[in-house]
């Protein structure tokens, strides 16, 4: 498979995608159609024109998912890219137009899949380690399955100088660790996990991320880290496969 899975959709100081057009380009790799999902915000019309400008310097023409009828837009698709947003929504809209499976199986012949913020949680086994406010109640958490294990975009650290006594984003991966036993990347601002075939690596900003497992401390992953033994559970996520 061939996925870009980015933290975020806007580094600071700079415009919607402009700190991934790289890769961008090197996913697209000559495509010129993208197929923008933008289910994760309410403003279907508006978000797409948003991705259309950020692509249009790359010679790529987007269409909105929404515009026509969605099956048939994404069995067509040379590419897909998710757009961020509310992961509860996008889920729960993803669901109702029947194209988690047709996502899926059209990721895994190999168009190009796309990721931003929640549509990069999106790729994960379950929605449950998105950092949004559940807004709306999908029919369940199971997402596209894309990678075995799952990931936290926009990571952050509690600040030693902070005199906030909630639970810090740590501690809550923590605590799902204790429910689940399957990985966590927690990606940290301006970074991005990039899969090649049976390749995954870890690159984007500096700031890198860091590997959360049951029964281990977090583990620091800094850019350029090859994390493909996290696709070693890929077979047999794909043998208890259940999703709709």
């Amino acid at each position: 498979m061939e996925l870009l899975l980015l933290s975020n959709s806007t580094a600071y100081g700079r415009t919607y995608l402009d700190h991934a057009m790289d890769p961008i380009s090197e996913i697209l790799n000559g495509t010129k159609k993208v197929l923008f999902v933008p289910f994760a915000l309410a403003d279907h019309d508006g978000y797409t024109a948003q991705a259309a400008d950020a692509f249009s310097p790359l010679g790529v023409t987007v269409t909105g998912a929404h515009v026509g009828d969605s099956i048939d837009l994404t069995r067509e698709a040379e590419a897909i890219f998710v757009g961020g947003g509310n992961s509860f929504r996008l889920l729960k809209e993803l669901h109702a137009r029947g194209l988690t499976r047709i996502i899926r199986d059209h990721v895994r012949g190999g168009v190009p899949y796309i990721g931003s913020s929640a549509g990069t949680n999106m790729a994960c086994p379950t929605l449950r380690t998105t950092n949004d406010m559940p807004i709306v109640e999908p029919p369940t958490f199971d997402a596209l399955g894309l990678v075995p294990f799952q990931i936290n975009p926009h990571y952050v650290e509690h600040s030693p100088d902070s005199t906030h006594m909630g639970e810090t984003r740590s501690k809550r991966l923590t605590e799902f660790l204790e429910e689940n036993d399957v990985p966590v990347v927690a990606l940290r601002e301006g970074t991005w996990l990039r899969q090649s075939s049976d390749r995954l690596k870890l690159d984007g900003s500096s700031t890198g991320g860091v590997l959360f497992r049951r029964g281990s401390a977090p583990e620091p992953a800094r850019r350029n880290t090859d994390l493909s033994e996290l696709l070693e559970a890929q077979v047999r996520f794909d043998q208890r496969d259940t999703y709709s």
